[in-house]
């Protein structure tokens, strides 16, 4: 296998060929060359196509084995089933990349994706690299480089600047670029990744982020192909100072229909989503003009401290409509401290305390200049909001002339228009300031600003720390463990659970002298109270008879159940019952899960959603999230609960992610009960599931 890194010159191909172009100019495969020279291209181009001699001006050939020069790079826009051939081709002549535009693979059913298979196959031994296919093709703005046959580039000149964009939807693109342009902003390189068979998103974010011509990347993502790369990516655009803001559709709960456990049934897709920008230091945005808008605000600038935001108006409906969209975005909109007030007091300048200062109508220039720079200066807030009103469409130089201030740089400054005033928005992005035209997109900026974090710092484990839990994966045969292996799997990672014994009748002994839960073990019975198969507060004269009952229901309920036994536990009681889960996402990986436990761990939304492992310090950031578990840092006298203990159980459910013998694919501990402070935790229900020991997962951890 000859697989070959991508290479820089990914972008700034020397040669290109156009297999399957054409000499009609009203077809779509004669768009691609017509492009090429349109946009500057000075490289060498050889149409491919058996038909023509010459197509506008330029020798045609029959195949790519009949070029007599070298070939970059292969633009594929003929039918599906001729796409191999193509591509065996390009293993021939040696060229480094083909674009394949052509439709017809994986998208379309397992037939497609089996001839896609094929196509990699080839291309991987041969060394040839592919994008997509059911892709746009890139460009590369700086380079006059447009192996694309988007429509939209045949209107537009385009403008070169810092943003590059990777996305999953060809025709975003060309969105995108039209909406962008229209506000003054340029591109770098722009990347339609279609299939994603060979080169996907991450593997062109890496390039993107060592590409001195791109400042920011953004992402038009449908779903998460490769977050392992990915995520490698994002951080190191993070360390040279290049922000990654992504827009991510499918919040639909695919992939979690099949959920066993609770866990993948409360973690939806956009908070697993979330997690995972959030995880890798990347941005999120819900609007697509925060797409492209947000990068001039965040460029230069490193995450918050906090989540806070001061609001400059003189125009208070506008002003209200964002202070209102914020609130509702859980982001706070904080007013001038007493310092600030008196220190412009002093100066002749007189605000009130109010969450949004407003400067009434009528006020000069230098006290707007004035009050700016007193909160950008300021340490109460992360960033701040100018807001202007019709001032800003008619007489648009006096909007930059009051925001141009020198204190502009030490935090983000965000621009709102309330009119339309397209003058003074590209006034403004001339001058390096953010400039939004609607309320929702500049509160979806300054919220993806204010949510943005820094990557989250890989858990270090101590030595030794895995060898129990590793031990007795390593020894189990199954591929679900019943509730007592469950809570053995939990004590070996430091989890305390409940004493506990199994029994396999009525007959056998059981030296309880208080309350027990009675539960049916098996593996196959995941959900027992459901199922009927717990029994709480039984009495030990009880005890017998409901083990003999129990039995019999399961008989009868469930006759396919391998049934190990009855399980009897102590009753335990505490301040706070939570739910503690871990699951492989079938698309971001491991995660891990914060909530309220018990039955309604279902009914309640609250809940904290991290990538997997967790640091001791995000695991009491996940307890904090849930507004319902501060009765336990003492509100109001309450007796305060053990919120160490509960984060080390955290930290050590996270621990999944890393056990090597066997892949965990679903575990989690509901309840998990809360004890006073200095008390601990204990677990007295578990569930955990693997994945098939053959499992091409399970091969790959092997391997690794």
């Amino acid at each position: 296998m000859k697989t070959r890194n991508l290479s820089p010159d990914f972008f700034l191909p020397r040669s290109v060929a156009l297999v399957g172009a054409s000499g009609e100019p009203g077809k779509v495969n004669s768009r691609a060359q017509q492009l090429l020279r349109i946009h500057g291209f000075t490289g060498k181009v050889f149409p491919i196509n058996p038909r023509y001699k010459d197509l506008f001006g330029l020798p045609a050939y029959p195949t790519l084995l009949a070029v007599p020069e070298k070939i970059d790079h292969a633009l594929i826009m003929v039918p599906a089933p001729a796409v191999h051939e193509v591509v065996r081709q390009c293993c021939e002549r040696q060229v480094a990349a083909a674009t394949i535009f052509s439709s017809g693979f994986a998208e379309l059913g397992e037939e497609g994706a089996e001839l896609q298979r094929q196509i990699v196959a080839t291309a991987r031994d041969g060394g040839v690299r592919l994008l997509g296919p059911n892709c746009l093709g890139l460009v590369n703005v700086p380079g006059h480089t447009t192996l694309s046959l988007n429509a939209v580039l045949e209107q537009e000149q385009l403008r070169s600047g810092p943003l590059s964009v990777i996305s999953q939807s060809g025709s975003m693109l060309g969105a995108l670029i039209s909406r962008a342009q229209a506000r003054g902003l340029g591109f770098s390189k722009l990347v339609s990744v279609g299939n994603e068979c060979d080169i996907g998103v991450g593997e062109i974010a890496e390039l993107l982020a060592d590409d001195a011509d791109t400042g920011a990347i953004l992402l038009f993502l449908e779903a998460f192909r490769d977050s392992t790369r990915l995520a490698v990516a994002a951080r190191r655009a993070f360390k040279k100072g290049k922000p990654v803001i992504a827009y991510k559709l499918g919040r639909s709960e695919i992939g979690r229909r099949v959920a066993v456990s609770h866990t993948g049934a409360i973690a939806g897709a956009a908070e697993v989503s979330d997690a995972f920008f959030q995880a890798h230091g990347i941005m999120r945005v819900d609007t697509m003009e925060s797409l492209f808008e947000l990068p001039q605000l965040v460029m230069g600038h490193k995450p918050p401290a906090h989540r806070r935001v001061a609001i400059l108006t003189g125009s208070g409906g506008p002003a209200g409509m964002i202070a209102d969209r914020l609130g509702t975005l859980g982001v706070e909109v904080a007013g001038p401290t007493e310092e600030v007030i008196r220190d412009l007091n002093e100066k002749g300048v007189k605000i009130s305390a109010s969450p949004v200062t407003d400067i009434p109508m009528g006020r000069n220039d230098s006290s707007y200049n004035m009050i700016l720079s007193a909160l950008l200066s300021s340490d109460h807030c992360d960033a701040v909001i100018s807001v202007s009103g019709s001032s800003s469409q008619t007489n648009p130089q006096k909007i930059v002339d009051r925001v141009f201030v020198p204190e502009r740089s030490k935090k983000p400054l965000a621009v709102f228009l309330a009119p339309r005033a397209d003058e003074a928005l590209a006034l403004l992005g001339k001058q390096g300031i953010a400039g939004f035209r609607t309320p929702e997109a500049c509160a979806d900026s300054m919220r993806a600003y204010l949510n943005w974090r820094s990557p989250q710092s890989n858990e270090s484990i101590r030595a030794g720390e895995l060898a129990g839990p590793n031990a007795m994966l390593a020894a189990t045969q199954r591929d679900s463990l019943n509730e007592c292996e469950s809570l053995g799997l939990f004590s070996s990672l430091g989890i305390p659970s409940t004493h506990c014994r199994v029994v396999s009748g009525p007959a056998e002994a059981v030296d309880f002298a208080d309350p027990v839960a009675v539960k049916i073990l098996s593996p196959d019975i995941v959900h027992k109270t459901e199922a009927g198969m717990v029994a709480l507060n039984v009495v030990p004269a009880d005890i017998a008879s409901v083990v003999s009952t129990m039995l019999g229901d399961a008989a009868k309920k469930f006759p396919k159940a391998g049934i190990d036994g009855i399980l009897v536990q102590r009753m335990e009681s505490g301040l706070a019952e939570v739910i503690v889960g871990y699951r492989r996402d079938p698309e971001v990986g491991p995660i891990v899960l914060l909530g309220l436990g018990g039955i309604a761990a279902e009914v309640h939304a609250n809940h904290s959603v991290r990538v997997a492992p967790v640091s001791l310090r995000t695991a009491e950031t996940m307890v904090s999230e849930i507004p319902q578990l501060k009765t336990l840092a003492g509100f109001r006298n309450l007796p305060r609960g053990d919120c160490t203990a509960l984060a080390h159980a955290i930290r050590a459910m996270s621990l999944l992610a890393l056990v090597t013998p066997r892949v965990v694919s679903e575990a989690e501990i509901n309840p998990l009960i809360v004890k006073r402070d200095g008390e601990g935790v204990v677990a007295v229900d578990g569930l955990v599931v693997l994945e098939p020991s053959s499992s091409p997962q399970q091969e790959a951890a092997g391997e690794n």
